[in-house]
């Protein structure tokens, strides 16, 4: 089976960057900030706050929510030191952020990006953050921000049109039982990988905070906004097959590495894998509810997340045609959007076992 083509947001500042359509991640950030700053004053040990003092984020994209992320962190730290010792951090820590992602992210414009005034060092880390990208024990605090439902490649038999788990579908809508199976089954082996590799680099007691999205128990993913954003996709792919822009063998071969979990597969997960205590699992409401329901900015929001995937697959052509069809379909299915079941925001807090 070909390799899974790298999930790389679109680069640059321009107007359909990633950088520039994030505001949705960054608004759970900004949610979620006082109860991560919480469990980092009651849960991080004061005794792990140095001279020297890293934070790690891994799949950081090109920014900006990546320094949004680090610096609520780095002041919750400084808070804690500050009121536990009386001193000031200013004097006393060095703060060191490492930077990940895949080799083929927009580096460039995340350091030219760097905020103003910063009291950190920064440094990129290329890889997958499905293997070891840092030495043993080496940091005190990582991030994941939206990316903890991706899959390292496409199940076995997905694709396969004589396979019983072949997903006539871009994604695990959840209707499928095979489907799904091959999904959680690739998922659960991708997220034990990450959590003991992640469990290897950090020093013991330090904390993971986990971003992201996920379906409450019960819920299939085609019934929330999310999944009918991505049936849009789908939908308008099957056009562009239909118009003979692109071969229909190609759509029906497409699939993404993408598994939004239920919240009890989540916990389930993290505690068969045995390296993390889980210390906090918020529902965190959301400032712009599932989505912004707007087409408009559905369809550009798609285009900064799903563009470059897109065109690894089926090429520059599709990257120029599927977004007005994608803005067309939503404005077709507002109705179902505005009624889907909605899904859950979460902040996990993760410390690593002693």
């Amino acid at each position: 089976m070909a390799s899974t083509p790298k999930w790389i947001m679109v680069g640059g500042e321009g107007p359909e960057s990633y950088n520039q359509n994030s505001s949705y991640q960054r608004a759970l950030l900004e949610a979620a900030k006082e109860k991560m700053s919480e469990a980092i004053k009651a849960k991080l040990s004061l005794d792990l706050i140095s001279d020297r003092f890293n934070v790690a984020d891994f799949g950081c994209a090109s920014g900006p929510n990546t320094f949004v992320a680090v610096q609520n962190i780095i002041n919750a730290v400084e808070d804690k030191y500050r009121k536990e010792t009386g001193q000031n951090p200013v004097e006393n820590i060095e703060f060191q952020v490492l930077f990940n992602d895949f080799t083929t992210n927009d580096f460039n414009t995340l350091f030219q990006s760097l905020p103003a005034g910063i009291r950190y060092y920064s440094a990129g880390v290329p890889g997958s953050f499905f293997e070891r990208v840092l030495p043993n024990e080496s940091f005190h605090i990582g991030v994941i921000n939206y990316a903890f439902h991706f899959t390292s490649k496409i199940p076995k038999g997905i694709t396969d049109r004589d396979s019983p788990s072949w997903n006539r579908d871009m994604h695990c809508t959840g209707f499928n039982t095979a489907v799904k199976k091959a999904y959680l089954d690739q998922y659960s082996a991708d997220t034990k990988i990450l959590l003991d590799a992640r469990a290897d680099e950090l020093v013991p007691g330090g904390l993971m905070l986990l971003f992201g999205s996920c379906l409450r128990d019960g819920v299939k993913m085609s019934e929330t906004s999310k999944g009918m954003v991505l049936d849009a996709v789908g939908a308008s792919l099957n056009d562009l097959a239909q118009q003979g822009v692109i071969e229909q063998d190609k759509v029906d071969s497409f699939s993404t590495p993408l598994y939004f979990a239920e919240e009890s597969e989540l916990k389930q997960i993290i505690e068969e894998n045995g390296r993390f205590t889980i210390e906090a699992f918020e529902d965190i409401i959301h400032a712009k509810g599932e989505f912004t329901l707007d087409p408009k900015v559905l369809a550009v929001s798609c285009r900064a997340s799903f563009g470059t995937f897109l065109s690894q697959h089926f090429g520059e052509q599709v990257f120029t045609n599927i977004f007005d069809l994608i803005e067309a379909k939503l404005r077709e299915e507002l109705p179902r959007l505005l009624n889907a079941k909605p899904g859950m925001q979460y902040l996990i807090v993760l410390r690593k076992k002693n």
